[in-house]
C-alpha cells in the first residue's frame, strides 16, 4: 500500500493510504470532526477489514471534494471509529480515482 498527501477542503491530510483492494473510501471519526464535517448519511452495510475484523460504520459522507496531486475528485467516505485504521493513518482511499485520472504505471 502507498501513502500520499491529500487536500480536503483547505486541510492537507498526510499519509493517506491508497489501497487497490478496498471497495470503499474510509475516514476516521477524529478526522471528520477536525475537518468540520458534520452531516452523515446512513451506511447500510458493515465493513470486513483486511485483517478480517468487522467494522460497523458510523455513517457516510457523500461528495467530499478531495484534491490528489492537484486533481479534484468527489468521493464518498465511510466514517469509522478511530481504532479501525492503523493509528498512523486517518484516511484510506480506494484506487478508483487513479482510473478517473487516466494514470498508468509499469
Amino acid at each position: 500500500m502507498a501513502a500520499i498527501q491529500v487536500l480536503v477542503g483547505k486541510n492537507f491530510i498526510d499519509d493517506v493510504l491508497i489501497y487497490g483492494g478496498s471497495e470503499v473510501n474510509i475516514i476516521i471519526e477524529n478526522l471528520k470532526i477536525q475537518l468540520g464535517l458534520s452531516k452523515l448519511n446512513l451506511a447500510p452495510y458493515n465493513l470486513r477489514m483486511a485483517n478480517q475484523t468487522i467494522a460497523k460504520p458510523l455513517g457516510l459522507i457523500r461528495d467530499l471534494k478531495t484534491l490528489v496531486h492537484g486533481i479534484a475528485y468527489m468521493v464518498t467516505c465511510t466514517v469509522v471509529n478511530n481504532n479501525v485504521l492503523d493509528s498512523s493513518h486517518s484516511m484510506l482511499l480506494k484506487c478508483s480515482w487513479l482510473k478517473d485520472a487516466k494514470v498508468s504505471h509499469d
